[in-house]
């Protein structure tokens, strides 16, 4: 997926979140989106995924050389953040049924090898009212990384994961870094790879 922001701006009232923002986000590169909490980083995302309506400017989204009409765009685009909510009264397996309803599981694994994938088994009957908040940002993240997905936003995605499971996290993201756009909000640096083209949200108060 290819995205291209024109003199993107944002604001809350009278606030501006970040102004005149503009970028192309190539297929199949990896980009982090810095800066400290509060930035504006997350509604940056937001706005370039389709979520929020800038206030100026605007984004527009190719896969494969053709543009990406705006009611495709969430079909062709893979997300975890803090701020997306699981269904709770759902178990796991249920849970991976369900938006996988609405979403193309990549290289067409089963739901019971994306259960695995998820490091959760034995887990996946289990209501995700009772998962640990680490749990619930691993199948968070796990729903992403298996979407068919020509686009992937991440937004503060090692948020409660263990040291295990923030190597488990890598070893999903360098997986998928060969197929799809990555856009990784973070102001970690171990949240994204080294070699990730960086963009101060800073740069465009």
């Amino acid at each position: 997926m290819k995205i291209v922001a024109n003199n993107l701006s944002k604001r809350y009232n009278r606030e501006w979140i970040f102004r005149n923002f503009s970028n192309e986000f190539h297929p199949k590169q990896t980009y982090a989106i810095t800066g400290p909490n509060g930035s504006g980083k997350s509604t940056l995302l937001q706005v370039l995924w389709g979520q929020l309506q800038p206030s100026g400017g605007d984004v527009n989204h190719w896969v494969n050389d053709k543009p990406l009409a705006v009611q495709d765009v969430f079909t062709s685009i893979a997300i975890a953040t803090p701020y997306m909510d699981l269904l709770d009264e759902f178990t796991l397996r249920e849970m991976v049924q369900f938006h996988f309803q609405f979403k193309k599981i990549r290289n067409n694994k089963s739901v019971e090898e994306v259960i695995d994938l998820t490091g959760l088994k034995g887990s996946e009957d289990k209501q995700i009212s009772n998962f640990s908040s680490g749990m619930k940002q691993r199948l968070k993240l796990s729903l992403a990384f298996q979407t068919e997905a020509n686009g992937l936003f991440l937004d503060e995605p090692t948020t409660n994961l263990d040291k295990k499971s923030i190597q488990w996290y890598w070893d999903q993201l360098i997986e998928v870094q060969r197929f799809t756009t990555i856009l990784i909000a973070s102001n970690d640096e171990g949240e994204y790879p080294p070699d990730a083209d960086k963009i101060d949200i800073l740069s465009f108060k």
